[in-house]
């Protein structure tokens, strides 16, 4: 895929949909390449709850862009400074934990957009790498060639979720269903599949198209994410790389134990 393919992923994800990403927090560039070679339509760096640094996230997307996909990266709580490197680094997007409120969506927006969106103040060397623009066109395109997308997973943000998406600047939502069902089960739960969370998730959905903008979130698994799907979301995710790790071993060992007693 060449580098205006690549970067048109903000495009397809605004207008298409029906999009499948991996989820990787072992920081290995490695890792990331290989995932990015399977029929992926993007790779998510979660810098949240993963291990990736900096140096270590910059070279999983050049590795990713490398494999011919665009990757986005999941921030830190609050950690608006790393949003704006990350794209700097050629990252098509990042998605914002923690997002309860316009006004922390103005403030995520402020750092990954450029005037007279926001405040990203320039410095974008590999991004332009990346993309081959000149630093003129890169100026005059990176607000539409690069998304922010703000997760919506506390009671607080779900009640806000119309002034969040009402934000200029704040291209969709990604919603976590884990800490989503904490919140609304006040701490007594982890039930991300539970009823009142789809329900949750469908109302988001709604809010999104009503907004005209897109809505991800995260599946534990290839079934969940094709529920999602049918559901409405634009992105997916098809389980954690930890998960997908375990299980590929889990057959693996199965299948050799299997046949060797059989």
């Amino acid at each position: 895929m060449s580098a205006a393919e690549i970067d048109g992923f903000a495009d397809r994800i605004r207008h298409r949909g029906g999009m499948i990403s991996a989820w990787i927090g072992i920081p290995d560039a490695t890792l990331a390449n290989h995932l990015a070679q399977e029929a992926f339509d993007t790779i998510v760096l979660d810098m949240q709850h993963g291990m990736w640094d900096m140096p270590s996230a910059a070279n999983a997307v050049a590795q990713v862009r490398l494999a011919g996909k665009p990757a986005l990266a999941r921030i830190p709580v609050g950690d608006f400074a790393s949003a704006s490197r990350l794209l700097d680094a050629g990252a098509s997007g990042i998605i914002a934990p923690m997002i309860n409120s316009a006004e922390d969506a103005q403030a995520f927006v402020k750092t990954t957009k450029y005037p007279p969106l926001g405040e990203r103040s320039w410095g974008p060397s590999l991004a332009l790498n990346h993309t081959g623009l000149s630093a003129d066109d890169y100026l005059k395109n990176a607000n539409a060639l690069t998304v922010a997308i703000a997760m919506v997973e506390t009671r607080a943000a779900l009640e806000a979720i119309d002034g969040i998406l009402g934000v200029t600047g704040i291209d969709g939502i990604f919603i976590g269903p884990s800490d989503l069902s904490i919140a609304l089960s006040n701490g007594d739960q982890v039930a991300p599949n539970a009823a009142e969370i789809d329900s949750a998730m469908q109302h988001a959905v709604s809010r999104c198209r009503a907004h005209g903008k897109f809505a991800c979130a995260f599946a534990a698994d290839g079934e969940r994410a094709g529920e999602l799907l049918k559901f409405g979301f634009d992105l997916v995710i098809a389980g954690a790389e930890t998960a997908q790790l375990r299980s590929g071993a889990r057959r693996a060992i199965n299948a050799a134990r299997r046949i060797a007693s059989a």
